[in-house]
């Protein structure tokens, strides 16, 4: 059976606050009583939670996380930029996903129920952005990473997206791309229409109107690119270029080209959007903009760190750059 802090506390004679005050080396405590206490913790393997070592400073010195999906091509390096700044500062990490639905949002809101964590970071899956909020009114600290356009009622950390796919045009456009197929995410999320909103103003910039009926849209997946190419070009569609508004669309676009027996980039030129690991791995190697996920991670848990110190932000959006990294399936070898 686990010791907890009522057996230590029952045993040494002393109330629980003054085992946590102990354990949290506060002054309060005299000399003796510390050291009797200690030994007490010392002689019955006594390992203190997170919620015993913050209950006299009402902090658990701990940080939540919650995410859709481990899956997310990207989200390790969100994660990692997260860890190391959240670790650096002392604080631990608790991760919560939505895999299982219903069930998941229960399991995460019974640990906010009871105190489990500080602040909150949140990667935001489907449909919570309204409990996201409603936490924030009751005085969690929440930060959102990859607000996706929603502009949510407290601090957030976004890409440059409108500025990504512009970045995207321009570089078409400099290859002599002139007739661009997108394949944009769901246009339910801002973000995506960001992206097309920047790409189609920098090719009418140029001189090329998009053909409207080259947007097509797309669900950020593998197949679905691949197989809205294959329909596409069965279709007969003219198009010399891609613009897929993530890497995972933008590989199956490339593998039903491929399969066309078209070349890429001499036939058509195809550009994601992320750069995502597997992007410098293909053949040919993808062009990509870049989201500099780590460092919205690292500034997401900064902002939040910042909050629960009591720091006054000094701006609740952070929209850090993208950058496009040219390689070889719109420029060749």
């Amino acid at each position: 059976m686990r010791v907890t802090i009522a057996d230590v506390a029952r045993i040494a004679g002393v109330s629980k606050t003054t085992v946590s005050r102990v354990l949290n080396t506060r002054d309060e405590v005299d000399h003796s009583t510390r050291a009797h206490v200690r030994e007490v913790i010392d002689r019955l393997g006594y390992v203190p939670s997170s919620g015993a070592v913050g209950l006299a400073r009402g902090s658990s010195r701990t940080v939540g996380m919650l995410v859709p999906s481990l899956t997310w091509p990207w989200m390790g390096e969100v994660l990692q930029g997260v860890v190391d700044t959240v670790e650096a500062a002392g604080f631990g990490l608790l991760l919560f996903t939505c895999n299982r639905g219903a069930d998941s949002v229960e399991r995460f809101t019974s640990q906010v129920s009871a105190r489990a964590f500080d602040g909150l970071l949140a990667v935001e899956p489907e449909n919570t952005l309204a409990m996201l909020e409603a936490l924030h009114r009751k005085g969690l600290p929440v930060v959102l990473i990859d607000d996706r356009g929603r502009n949510p009622e407290f601090p957030h950390v976004t890409a440059a997206n409108g500025e990504g796919g512009a970045a995207a045009a321009r570089h078409l456009l400099a290859v002599g791309r002139r007739r661009p197929l997108v394949l944009t995410g769901p246009l339910r999320f801002g973000c995506v229409r960001d992206r097309l909103d920047g790409f189609e103003r920098a090719y009418a910039e140029g001189g090329c109107p998009l053909d409207p009926s080259l947007v097509v849209e797309s669900d950020f997946t593998e197949a679905d690119g691949r197989e809205t190419i294959h329909r596409l070009l069965g279709e007969g569609r003219d198009f010399d270029a891609v613009f897929a508004h993530n890497d995972l669309a933008a590989v199956g676009a490339l593998a039903a080209l491929r399969a066309a027996g078209l070349r890429v980039p001499d036939d058509v030129a195809v550009i994601g959007f992320d750069d995502i690991p597997m992007a410098a791995l293909m053949h040919p190697s993808l062009t990509t903009v870049r989201q500099p996920m780590r460092t919205m991670g690292e500034t997401a848990a900064r902002m939040l760190l910042a909050l629960l110190t009591g720091e006054q932000l000094a701006q609740s959006a952070a929209v850090l750059p993208t950058s496009v990294v040219i390689r070889e399936s719109t420029v060749g070898n």
